[in-house]
């Protein structure tokens, strides 16, 4: 039996990145904010994402004319029911509630957010 064990958590691995699903997120700031923002996510938000079951992937900032206020970001979750609930349990937390209170008392710091659930293709690394 503990010979099995390796080939069980291997099954049980791939089975869990198949249901994977990535989060594209583009934040649009209000003008002057995009380092406040960018301020929030190194010093609390990716922390607070972690007690989630947020992973993140990465962060960028373009480089055309939207670098002055648009932060763009990839998460990953272990399904969309996943995603739907941590995003709920996240908006929530006492925690985050006032990181984003504190952050914006001098005015809101995101205008627009859009979100792009993705599943990876086939031949795709991440997969």
């Amino acid at each position: 039996m503990l010979k099995l064990l390796p080939i069980l958590l291997l099954f049980g691995a791939m089975a869990y990145a198949e249901n994977r699903v990535y989060e594209l997120r583009t934040y649009t700031c209000y003008d002057g904010k995009l380092e406040a923002l960018k301020t929030r996510f190194r010093d609390n938000t990716i922390r607070i994402f972690k007690k989630h079951g947020i992973e993140s992937v990465g962060y960028w900032v373009p480089e055309d004319e939207r670098s002055k206020n648009t932060l763009i970001y990839i998460v990953v979750h272990p399904s969309r029911e996943a995603a739907d609930k941590n995003w709920k349990e996240f908006q929530d937390d006492p925690e985050w509630k006032k990181v984003a209170a504190d952050s914006e008392a001098n005015g809101k710091i995101v205008q627009k957010v859009e979100r792009v659930f993705m599943n990876p293709t086939e031949f795709s690394k991440l997969k």
